[in-house]
């Protein structure tokens, strides 16, 4: 059983394309093994000694010492229901920025939208002296730039919800935003300012993106940089003969052949959208989505 379970995850981590399944994966890793450990430590101080080696400490001193956490803290949840609803608006909203910019901007926009949240509650902590929190986790502020980001890029993207109905998620981002500054006055502050946090990166990166600039660009570099320790790179050399070739047309002149973008017209995204509505992103065609994001450029 063991091994089917480990092959099956190995499935899912290696296959293309397959952002949205390895940022489920290390989250569900991470709340396994910490709410494992729980059923073996005795000791509520231990284990909560344990819980603070991922979770982002809100005393300084204890902070220098553990700066990992400002990573792995939008990758730690305690709660089972914490976990459980942001990997399902992960999974919703990450299945929208998959499918249209690719796994790499998937986990671009998430890491950007942790690093904003836990940079938010960072500031927060140390420069009010009120705040009492201890400890700070959770992947919302990951989750609430992918939302935003897949708001962004197709406002007019419809989700069929229970008991509601058809609801475009332009509206859907809009009620989390407002609940989320209302929830400034509550227990969970600091929370709602890191979801804050990852909605305000989620939408400047989809913006600067639409621009043409990845502002996660660095973060494949980085990965890929701290793969190359861990990954044995091949030092085969393959050489590459190169071969001018032309196209010859009715006038005997080469010339070159340059792919020209008509501008969709408002019936052609409105029949889009209802394609969506009606099938789903997936059912698209490469040249429908393309059409969608010269459209989101406007």
């Amino acid at each position: 059983m063991f091994s089917s379970i480990k092959s099956d995850l190995h499935s899912q981590w290696s296959r293309p394309n397959g952002g949205l399944q390895r940022l489920i994966i290390i989250n569900v890793a991470v709340f396994l093994i910490v709410n494992l450990a729980h059923l073996f430590i005795s000791s509520e101080e231990t284990y909560l000694y344990f819980i603070k080696f991922f979770a982002m400490p809100t005393d300084y001193a204890t902070f220098i010492t553990r700066p990992w956490t400002f990573v792995t803290s939008f990758f730690t949840h305690m709660g089972f229901s914490h976990i459980f609803w942001n990997m399902v608006f992960l999974y919703w909203f990450g299945i929208i920025i998959r499918e249209y910019l690719g796994s790499d901007r998937l986990i671009n926009l998430y890491i950007l939208g942790g690093l904003m949240g836990s940079a938010f509650i960072f500031i927060l902590f140390y420069t009010v002296p009120s705040v009492n929190y201890e400890i700070a986790l959770g992947a919302s502020a990951g989750v609430y730039a992918v939302m935003i980001g897949a708001a962004t890029l197709l406002p007019n993207y419809t989700f069929h919800l229970l008991f509601i109905g058809p609801v475009k998620i332009k509206y859907i981002a809009a009620f989390h935003i407002v609940m989320a500054i209302l929830g400034l006055k509550g227990t969970n502050y600091g929370g709602e300012l890191a979801h804050l946090g990852g909605a305000f990166i989620g939408y400047f990166y989809i913006r600067s993106l639409q621009k043409g600039t990845d502002l996660g660009a660095w973060i494949g570099s980085t990965m890929v940089f701290i793969k190359s320790f861990f990954v044995k790179q091949s030092k085969m050399k393959v050489n590459y003969s190169r071969k001018q070739s032309t196209k010859t047309y009715s006038s005997g002149t080469p010339k070159t052949e340059k792919k020209k973008h008509s501008a969709p017209t408002q019936a052609e995204i409105d029949r889009i959208l209802d394609k969506i509505s009606q099938s789903g992103y997936e059912s698209l065609s490469k040249e429908e989505k393309e059409k969608l994001f010269n459209a989101s450029k406007k």
